[in-house]
């Protein structure tokens, strides 16, 4: 099995109603996120001890220290982001959840007609389709990278 560095992005799924939503906004940890910890938690581990022999290797075989400590240095942070870049391409999109499951969102949406403000909390995708007012659909005004 191969997973990639980083945790696995949980989401709290939930079916609260808007006079019940509280403000903790913590994921739930599932088995994947633990496995994942443990998973790099292993890598991280393997990858300081095979620094750690190169450089031992290195300096045994009777290269120069100031240079052993560069290659080595530069082996730890070439194979580290070697490992994170593939790991990247290992781990699968999350799967979404099942219909009719919200998830926490907050948007805030503006219509352009009247100025009306609205925020919506609950939803069942991360980017929804604007509601209408006025007849026109209202402008999505919370920032693209706040909500990706």
């Amino acid at each position: 099995m191969c997973v990639g560095f980083g945790a696995v992005s949980d989401f709290e799924p939930t079916t609260d109603f808007s006079g019940n939503i509280d403000d903790d906004d913590t994921p739930i940890q599932t088995e994947a996120g633990l496995r994942d910890e443990a998973v790099q938690a292993k890598r991280k581990l393997v990858l300081r001890v095979t620094t750690v022999v190169a450089g031992i290797v290195l300096i045994l075989s009777g290269f120069p220290i100031i240079r052993s400590i560069i290659a080595v240095a530069a082996f730890y942070v070439l194979l580290a982001l070697g490992i994170k870049i593939l790991g990247a391409f290992a781990r699968p999109i999350p799967e979404a959840p099942p219909p009719g499951e919200l998830r926490k969102v907050k948007l805030t949406y503006r219509c352009p007609s009247c100025g009306a403000e609205l925020r919506m909390t609950l939803a069942n995708d991360t980017v929804p389709a604007p509601p209408r007012h006025c007849a026109d659909e209202m402008e999505l005004t919370t920032d693209l990278e706040d909500i990706l």
